[in-house]
């Protein structure tokens, strides 16, 4: 064999060697680790199972402790109101909560930037800073939340640590998209589909899926209650917005879509998981909180918390809940600080009237 030979056949060696490694990887790569585990939630045979890795599990579980609480604070004594100046809300806690209160939402929002995220210090009454406007709202917002929406939040309750955890702006947030309608002459209307997303999970659904539920009310609900072509009305775009909020849904909660459907029948409301009746309330309060309060905030806001379309940040699942079927995994938030579960004193505050459909009237039901 001379040098030649004996160099190409090193060399075909080499690549086939390589060629395994890639075909190795390709296979691997569609494998998890470990192996997934299903926890049954139906009747054997129907498929509904939650699936967990458990390694996927115990990360999302160190990311949902809730915070130490500070010990409670005496109710006697002079009121906030009495004591300190242009106190607008929570005037009737004692200096004590008032001020316990004021340091667990420095710890829950801002613990590296302290008071002065939101005070212009030394001045504690001054509201020069929209940050202090903005929180003040926010407060309003939390007691709103669990004095008119416990059909979602129930008694477990959320602070501002359910979305803020630690950090100024909650990590899981959604602005208008600026989507170019069109693509190349012959795609015509892309309808904000094709562009990688992640709310979507890099899908081909809509990008933008929050706009028509979390601020409009578009119909979720896919399957009308009759034959075609009177019974369904719903295109095949509004259909994609639906899955496309689905796929939010399941990611935001790290469920799957059994969590909330029933495989027999996805549309009947009657034999469905009692879970789909809290999601129904909680698209209706992220609605409403969006509406009420993120929106109204627009001219508070400086330009840099804007999106490009000038809009506000709003909320959507992810924003509380953050990968874990519960916020924090149900860890009751708001017991204590019961000041937090009462409901606002602003005027403008809005009460939900939204109510669930009954079994009757599950067939005309948007969700």
């Amino acid at each position: 064999m001379n040098m030649n030979t004996s160099y190409k056949s090193n060399w075909t060696h080499r690549m086939l060697k390589a060629l395994g490694l890639v075909l190795t990887g390709l296979v691997l790569a569609a494998c998890e680790r470990p192996v997934p585990e299903s926890v049954q939630s139906g009747y054997r045979g129907t498929g509904m199972a939650q699936i967990y890795n458990t390694r996927l599990l115990e990360a999302k579980t160190e990311l949902n402790q809730p915070p130490a609480v500070l010990p409670a604070a005496d109710a006697d004594g002079p009121k906030a109101s009495e004591v300190y100046q242009n106190v607008q809300i929570l005037g009737n806690l004692s200096v004590g909560e008032f001020n316990r209160l004021m340091v667990s939402m420095t710890n829950w929002v801002a613990p590296n930037e302290g008071c002065a995220y939101c005070h212009a210090l030394p001045n504690f009454a001054d509201d020069s800073k929209y940050t202090k406007v903005v929180a003040r709202r926010m407060t309003e917002m939390t007691q709103h939340i669990n004095a008119d929406w416990q059909p979602h939040v129930a008694q477990t309750g959320v602070t501002c640590y359910t979305c803020h955890r630690g950090e100024p702006v909650p990590n899981a947030i959604w602005f208008k998209p600026d989507q170019q309608p069109y693509g190349s002459n012959f795609m015509g209307d892309k309808a904000g589909q094709n562009e990688p997303s992640p709310v979507v999970n890099l899908s081909s659904l809509p990008s933008d899926v929050f706009s028509p539920f979390l601020l409009g009310s578009e119909n979720i609900r896919l399957n009308g209650p009759t034959a075609l072509p009177s019974g369904n009305r719903q295109s095949i775009k509004q259909a994609e917005w639906t899955y496309g909020l689905m796929t939010h849904m399941s990611t935001a909660l790290g469920v799957n879509c059994t969590y909330c459907h029933n495989t027999q029948s996805f549309q009947d409301w009657q034999n469905s998981p009692p879970q789909r009746t809290t999601a129904w309330h909680g698209i209706r309060m992220a609605r409403d909180l969006n509406l009420n309060y993120m929106v109204p905030l627009t001219d508070v806001f400086p330009t840099e918390r804007k999106g490009v379309l000038g809009d506000v940040a709003k909320l959507n699942c992810a924003t509380c809940h953050q990968g874990a079927y519960k916020p924090l995994n149900g860890a009751a938030m708001a017991k204590d600080f019961p000041e937090l579960l009462k409901k606002p004193a602003a005027a403008d505050a809005k009460v939900a009237t939204a109510t669930v459909p009954d079994a009757g009237a599950a067939a005309t039901a948007s969700k």
